[in-house]
């Protein structure tokens, strides 16, 4: 009889367990995937995985008839959420993904209101290469990369073309300019 009083509660406790909270994915950069769009994601299905969306393709690609050069999403609504650009091949998929809505975020938070801190403390910086204007973030085990204004430095090497600059050399708050993501 024990055995029995005891069995609604055990049903109770295995349902609550097995309740998971499912989390939101839709603004989530992950690996292998960016909100909807994923890494196999075909250039042609744009349209059907962004079906809430509107998509704009480059125009100029299209007069010359050998696809879209970049393929813009827009929120209905007009907010700009992804630019991306296809690969060359013949059945073209997603190579690069440039993130322009702030909403989307790594599972650790960084995104394009973090700061250099926010990449340092949760990704490993495997290399920084250094444009006219830009510092350019690459990430160990990431296809994720972060651009940073040189203005954001300090101004001894603001102006410096020929110096390599050092990720130690990038101040904690440095805002993040660009946010790509690269699939190839």
């Amino acid at each position: 009889m024990k055995k029995i009083k005891f069995l609604p509660l055990f049903i109770l406790l295995l349902a609550f367990i097995n309740c998971k909270e499912e989390k939101d994915v839709t603004f989530l950069i992950d690996r292998d995937s960016i909100g909807k769009l994923n890494r196999s994601s075909l250039a042609r299905d744009i349209e059907i995985i962004f079906d809430n969306d509107s998509v704009v393709k480059d125009t100029v690609a299209l007069k010359f008839g050998n696809g879209a050069q970049k393929i813009k999403i827009f929120e209905k609504g007009g907010k700009h959420l992804l630019t991306l650009t296809p690969t060359g091949d013949s059945i073209p998929m997603i190579e690069n993904i440039r993130i322009e809505d702030p909403r989307y975020t790594t599972k650790d938070g960084v995104g394009l209101m973090s700061t250099f801190k926010d990449i340092k403390d949760n990704f490993t910086v495997k290399k920084v290469i250094t444009s006219r204007k830009n510092v350019l973030i690459l990430l160990k085990d990431s296809d994720a990369y972060f651009t940073i204004d040189k203005q954001e430095l300090p101004s001894s090497l603001r102006y410096a073309t020929s110096t390599n600059i050092e990720a130690v050399q990038i101040p904690d708050k440095a805002k993040i300019k660009y946010l790509m993501v690269g699939w190839n």
